[in-house]
Formats: C-alpha cells, structure tokens, sequence
C-alpha cells in the first residue's frame, strides 16, 4: 500500500540529481576541447626542455623542442596555443619582440609548417624582452605609454607576417589596441583579429609566470598601468574602450579571484570574452596536491567549470592537456 508522501512539494531538486547521466544531461555549464587554450613559454635556442621550477610540469622550450609539445596537445584534442617569448639578448627598448629573427618569430614559422592546422595566438608585450622588465619605454623611472604604441604595433605586425593566427596585447597601455589594428590593417592583415587583455589586474597571482618568462620587473612595480584590484567598473570601462579600439575578443586576467568581473564584461559585451586562469592559480593546485591536502583533478575540474558557469567563452589554462582528458573521459562536460 502507498502511504501518501508526507512532505507533498511539487519541485523536489533532487529528483534531478538521482544518478551520473541524468546529472550530465542537464548540465547547465559545459566545457569543451575547442574552448581550451595552452599558454607555452618559447626560450631561444635549440634542444631546451627546461621545467619551470614554480610551475611543476610546465617547461621552456626551444623553438625545434616545441614541436614535441605541440604534437602532444593535438593528439589530446587541443586546437589554440598561446605563445610567450623568451629571448637571449634583451635591451632597453625590447628589440628583439619585433625582430624577423626574434624567438616567436622563428617558432611560429616552424610550428606553422609542421602543425598548420592547430591556431597560434601570440603575446604582445615588451616585458620578456626589455633589460629592465618593464612592459614599455621607459621615461626616468616610469613607462612612457605613448612612446610604447608604436613598439608594440611593431611586435604584433611582426607576429602576423611570421605566421601568428591572433594577436593578444598583455601591456596595457591606452591606445595601443587602436595602434595595432591601425598597423595590421595597414599591412594588409585586416582579418587577424586581436584579443585585447582588456581587464587586467596587478595581482599576487603571477609570481610564477615572473619566474617563467623571466620578466619580473628590475625595480617598482606594474601598478601604474596595470590594474586596481579593488575596481570593478574601471574593468568594464577598459573592455568597453578596448572594443571601440578594434578588440574582437577580451580577455579577464587573472580568472578565479575575478569571477564577478568576469560575469560583467561576458554579460555586457557582445564578444567573446577569454579568462586567463593564471600560473598561480595553476601552482597553488599543485602545491597543495603535492601535499595531500586537495584532491588534484576534483580542483582542476571546478575551478575550470567556474570560470565558465562566469561566463567565460575559452580558457586558457595551463591545465589544458588534463582537462582535454577529463573531457574525454566524462569526468567533465
């Protein structure tokens, strides 16, 4: 005999989390391998696979040693890479981030001839290649913005003619998304699109980048042009600039301590919106597994999923090969 249900509500949630299928049917968020984007380091040289200390099993690598990790991210699935520079030679006006034979350069024209098929998006930035690890000119003790635009507009064209699919500025000085669209299209390459780091905080969180790109600041700190932590419409306004400038995409950087941000500018802005969960969000996983006190994989999946239930469009995550797998498998999706 049914004996009639004591508590009679209409909307039982749980009804819908009985079993895994069901769950993974209705799914709100999703994550897919052609939404993912693996920011590799490219060190001039040859035969450099180097880890990066901070940054457990992530490396450096020669522009020939590259290819080895380009093959394995396309058999995992992962189409989008993100290339950082890392030269021998550095001055006070970071000439080589432009130069024919500059370290990205030569990556990329060897990377487009043996895996045309996977999209190449580089960093354009003057951080990695200026002797004092400023990310422009320097006027004094202080970057001189307006000085900076036309080095960079160099860099990016000089991407774009190696081979480069999107350009991605990290520098954040005003103006210099409307300097680079002006010298792409003036170049004839009207249909690469930028990806403008358009909301870009100064945060704790790239300690272990610093240590990777070797472009830690030699004196101050990146507080005058990157941004206030503690400003959230100064992050909209600076998207909002940046897509008048002629941004196709913006990016959030970092990704998890700017989740609300990052639902504002994806809510606001009819564009794709890129989050950049960065090297110390990466390296605070792995500490923290190394040492029992998280579980790795569950950390990598909810935080990836965070950051897109945000509202993010792609990610780029130094996780990308795990999560492609995790994808794979079912364990996310």
């Amino acid at each position: 005999m049914n004996h009639p249900d004591p508590f009679p509500f209409l909307q039982r949630s749980r009804r819908l989390r009985g079993n895994s299928l069901l769950r993974q049917m209705v799914r709100e968020t999703r994550l897919s391998k052609s939404a993912l984007i693996a920011p590799l380091f490219v060190q001039e040289g040859v035969g450099i696979r180097q880890e990066i200390p901070s940054m457990e099993g992530q490396y450096r690598y020669s522009p020939d040693q590259l290819l080895y990790e380009l093959e394995t991210l396309s058999k995992t699935g992962i189409q989008q890479v993100l290339l950082f520079g890392i030269p021998n030679q550095k001055d006070a006006c970071g000439s080589q981030a432009w130069s024919e034979q500059g370290v990205v350069q030569t990556a990329l024209r060897l990377a487009k001839q043996e895996f045309p098929n996977l999209f190449y998006i580089t960093d354009v930035c003057l951080c990695e290649y200026t002797s004092h690890g400023h990310c422009g000119i320097l006027s004094g003790n202080t970057v001189d913005n307006d000085q900076t635009l036309p080095l960079l507009a160099k860099t990016a064209l000089s991407h774009v003619q190696a081979g480069a699919d999107m350009v991605a500025p990290s520098d954040m000085m005003d103006g210099r998304i409307l300097a680079i669209r002006q010298a792409l299209d003036q170049h004839g390459f009207s249909s690469s699109p930028i990806l403008s780091y358009a909301v870009k905080y100064a945060s704790a969180f790239y300690g272990p980048f610093r240590e990777a790109a070797d472009s830690a600041p030699a004196f101050g700190d990146r507080k005058s042009y990157q941004m206030d932590y503690h400003n959230r419409r100064e992050g909209v306004k600076k998207a909002q600039q940046d897509l008048e400038q002629g941004a196709d995409l913006l990016m959030v950087k970092p990704a998890l301590s700017y989740l609300d941000v990052l639902y504002e500018v994806s809510s606001r802005f009819p564009v794709p919106t890129v989050a950049y969960s960065v090297s110390g969000e990466y390296s605070m996983i792995k500490a923290a597994a190394k040492l029992g006190w998280m579980d790795e994989v569950n950390a990598i999946c909810e935080t990836a999923v965070s950051i897109f239930r945000a509202g993010a469009s792609a990610l780029i995550t130094y996780y990308a090969k795990e999560l492609a797998q995790f994808i794979e498998e079912g364990r996310i999706g």
